[in-house]
């Protein structure tokens, strides 16, 4: 586990870089637009650091995409061709240094359409708040509930799920996820981007 949470360090830190070197930002302005320290920026840029989903959602929303996005494999480890498939042994799954949830990005990478679908396992009793404000284009999600139950705070709307519930949202306010429960809850995260993020 230890070893593959490198590898998803190194991928996430060539991401950033690919990210904001095609966009033309310095590391001064990556962190003004995000909120995310120069100093933290380099840090997960040289793959040093294992930022938690509160600072790469942060940093998801400084460079115009999504959090599922950044761990997507570098632009040039990218076949010619993206394969249609993603086969569950090849999706890469991280877990959050800070609360613990597993998230795991389920879709094809590199496929050029707009929606990313992601599964997390949210541990009991843990809790992430994510401070999202307004985009510069429109990112909305669905959850869906598969197991277990979560309450989902979003700006002053507060959700309870169980199982088989599903929450449309879209991320223009700060967010709350919190597992009230005993046990831990499965959910499946559907994210469509009103235009396709950039690669």
């Amino acid at each position: 586990m230890q070893e593959m949470a490198s590898q998803l360090n190194q991928r996430i830190a060539e991401r950033v870089r690919d990210l904001r070197a095609a966009q033309g930002l310095s590391l001064d302005m990556l962190a003004g637009k995000s909120g995310v320290s120069r100093s933290m920026l380099s840090l997960i840029e040289r793959g040093e650091s294992s930022p938690t989903a509160v600072v790469l959602e942060k940093l998801a929303g400084g460079l115009r995409v999504t959090l599922a996005s950044l761990f997507d494999a570098p632009a040039a480890a990218d076949p010619p061709t993206s394969a249609p498939v993603s086969r569950r042994q090849d999706q890469p799954e991280w877990e959050d240094p800070g609360s613990g949830y597993i998230r795991r990005n389920v879709s094809p990478p590199g496929v050029p359409q707009p929606m990313q679908i992601v599964e997390v396992h949210f541990p009991a009793g843990a809790r992430v708040a994510f401070e999202t404000g307004a985009r510069d284009s429109r990112v909305y999600q669905q959850i869906w509930v598969l197991e277990g139950a979560m309450n989902i705070a979003v700006g002053e709307e507060r959700h309870h799920l169980r199982t088989g519930d599903c929450l449309a949202m879209e991320l223009d306010r700060p967010t709350m996820f919190h597992n009230p429960a005993r046990k831990a809850a499965r959910y499946a995260v559907v994210i469509v981007s009103e235009t396709p993020s950039r690669r």
